[in-house]
């Protein structure tokens, strides 16, 4: 059944009259006349009585109209939803995030700015480690992670960097070297480290033991926290120290020094993942929120 058929009938029944409901739609009135015999001729069901200057709805013409008007709206709220779709206005998006990230204040503000801008969007939240977070992209259980490199190699995955920021060292209160206001990273050659868990090759973790490496020493580590705010707590309890990016130094500031660490390169670079082919409007949206060129990982 053409969709016309039901616009043709709807006014035809609000009208009651041929001349003024063709004079609505904008056609003739012998086309009308046709269509709605074809459409009553389909249905099998006489729609209107025809009377000598007079038209009326049978009631099986009312009970059609008012299923008529139904459709009509329906088709209309798809129209629309599809067209707010195409612009990212409507859909789902689901959002990973390391906790490091959740600190950084161009995250929250990419995520306040889109939710604002975007209401109607169910935006999801999921807080994992960075090596987590990867496969739950690649495999399309995410569309968008907030995450710090190293991420590992992937034709697939682009990254866009949003900041860095130096790495410090962080001590429990009354630690040999809290008074201190730098340090070097081989004079903790002997110290217990505490470090978030390190279960692929990927994240913050990796570069620190790296850049220890690099130093000539693998630090001893003692313990692996599940995140970097239970890292900093078991410092404060005395259990080691830890290397942590500086936007966590308001974290236990009372029970914990942070030291700036001299001569390395350690930086804490933060960026949004994304797959690099098949984005929906509501991904694309995001990513526009966010500064940066996006590259392929190497």
């Amino acid at each position: 059944m053409d969709l016309r058929h039901l616009k043709y009938f709807v006014v035809l029944a609000e009208e009651l009259h041929f001349t003024r409901a063709a004079l609505r739609i904008g056609i003739a009135q012998p086309p009308l006349t046709f269509q709605i015999k074809a459409l009553e001729t389909e249905l099998g069901v006489r729609l209107f009585d025809r009377q000598p200057g007079r038209v009326t709805l049978t009631e099986p013409g009312k009970v059609y109209l008012e299923e008529a008007r139904a459709i009509l709206e329906h088709v209309k709220k798809a129209t629309l939803r599809c067209q707010l779709s195409a612009q990212g206005m409507v859909g789902r998006l689901r959002v990973g995030f390391t906790e490091s990230a959740s600190f950084r204040e161009e995250v929250t503000t990419a995520l306040h700015r889109y939710r604002s801008l975007y209401p109607q969007v169910e935006m999801s939240l999921e807080e994992s480690r960075t090596g987590p977070l990867m496969d739950s992209l690649r495999q399309g259980r995410i569309d968008v992670a907030f995450v710090r490199p190293p991420i590992g190699d992937d034709d697939e995955i682009r990254f866009v960097l949003m900041s860095t920021e130096p790495m410090v060292v962080v001590v429990p209160k009354g630690h040999r070297l809290d008074g201190r206001r730098t340090v070097r990273l081989e004079d903790l050659r002997d110290e217990l480290f505490v470090l978030y868990s390190r279960t692929t090759r990927s994240g913050l973790p990796e570069m620190v033991l790296s850049a220890c490496e690099d130093k000539g020493f693998s630090p001893k580590v003692v313990q692996y926290a599940p995140q970097i705010s239970s890292t900093i707590n078991l410092v404060a309890s005395g259990l080691g120290i830890s290397i942590v990016p500086s936007c966590m130094r308001g974290s236990r500031a009372d029970d914990v020094r942070y030291i700036s660490v001299n001569g390395s390169r350690m930086v804490a670079s933060l960026g949004l993942a994304h797959r690099a082919n098949g984005l929906s409007p509501v991904v694309q949206n995001l990513i526009d929120l966010v500064p940066g060129d996006a590259t392929t990982i190497r």
